[in-house]
């Protein structure tokens, strides 16, 4: 593929993590009603809200996009609302406020706590189990697209290309293992009260600001020797992660349709590395040795419903070394891909 001009600005790169995809204007023009989004306010949800808009007005259909969080950030809020997309301030852990939220056909729910949940345990396991609960209750006349993980899995042969949708979960750790009890409380919601859910293992979106991609140029950037102990990864870019999450609501069904949404094919971490070196004109120190064993996802059944990713590896490389190289701002939250222990 042609390779894109360099980004050189936020809110060039917020344009383009909220481009739509075909499919996803395509999905927009066939669900009917309005959206909300649940838990919109981290890295994900403003421009997979701002897309929904972007894709909804090119389908030609007037749809009120509602985004809520706390919104402890407001610059986040105030950059939506400039957009369009409609902002609700709600702690979607209490069941009143929760109670409040317009009703809305299409939700989309995003929340969920990783980090400090090795220190937080039963925080983590409110914010994973106990508030998909809250939003499956009030929404069960909906259909639910609600973001998981691939940590769900147990590490999965290299050689063997990722975990399917249809191989029984090992959650290592507190996070993973809360992770997969937000998916059995939405199962739950599922099957008992027939509502409508689709259940996104994601793994792992990236962009300028943050990711594996990110954690590893800046790295490379500081001289910083790369482990690979943990040496292969999924990478997707956060644009084409927004736009199956939309196409997802279509799919959502009783029992839970279950989605790998991820990069392919599985990725070196050595191999990205060095080409992080080549782009910034920087040596590579890599450290210890690949396991034969890595947290992996297989995306064929994505790729088979919503169609594949439009941006590739060597594209976010380029985009991501040439941002670095220029100081762009980071988000300042390393992913912790390489963790092996489950411990976060």
């Amino acid at each position: 593929m042609t390779l894109w001009d360099p980004i050189e600005t936020e809110e060039a790169l917020e344009e383009n993590l909220s481009a739509p995809s075909d499919g996803a204007i395509a999905a927009m023009s066939r669900l009917t009603g309005d959206l909300i989004l649940l838990g919109a306010g981290g890295k994900m949800g403003p421009s997979l809200a701002w897309m929904a808009k972007r894709a909804s007005e090119a389908a030609g259909v007037d749809r009120r996009v509602i985004a809520v969080d706390l919104f402890t950030n407001p610059e986040a809020e105030t950059l939506l609302n400039a957009k369009g997309v409609e902002t609700i301030r709600c702690d979607l852990l209490d069941e009143q406020a929760v109670a409040r939220l317009p009703q809305v056909p299409n939700v989309i729910f995003m929340t969920g706590m990783k980090f400090g949940s090795t220190q937080n345990p039963g925080a983590t396991w409110a914010m994973n189990t106990y508030a998909p609960g809250v939003a499956a209750r009030h929404y069960a006349d909906s259909r639910i697209a609600a973001f998981s993980t691939g940590n769900v899995y147990p590490f999965t042969p290299v050689k063997r290309g990722g975990s399917v949708e249809s191989d029984p979960p090992d959650p290592k750790g507190e996070y993973a293992m809360s992770a997969l009890g937000r998916e059995r409380v939405f199962e739950y919601f599922s099957r008992e009260r027939n509502v409508p859910v689709a259940l996104m293992r994601l793994n792992y979106a990236c962009e300028l600001r943050y990711g594996v991609l990110a954690d590893l140029a800046q790295k490379v950037w500081a001289g910083q020797p790369i482990d690979v102990t943990m040496g292969y990864v999924n990478v997707i870019w956060q644009s084409d992660a927004n736009a199956m999450a939309l196409q997802a609501l279509e799919h959502a069904g009783s029992p839970p349709f279950v989605v790998n949404i991820a990069g392919k094919p599985v990725s070196s971490v050595r191999d990205i590395a060095q080409r992080l070196g080549e782009l910034m004109n920087k040596p590579v120190e890599i450290t210890g040795e690949e396991a034969p064993d890595a947290l992996l996802s297989n995306p064929n059944r994505a790729y088979d419903c919503f169609g594949a990713p439009r941006i590739e590896l060597e594209q976010m490389l380029t985009w991501i070394a040439h941002w670095t190289m220029k100081g762009g701002r980071t988000l300042g939250k390393p992913t912790h891909f390489e963790v092996r222990s489950g411990q976060f």
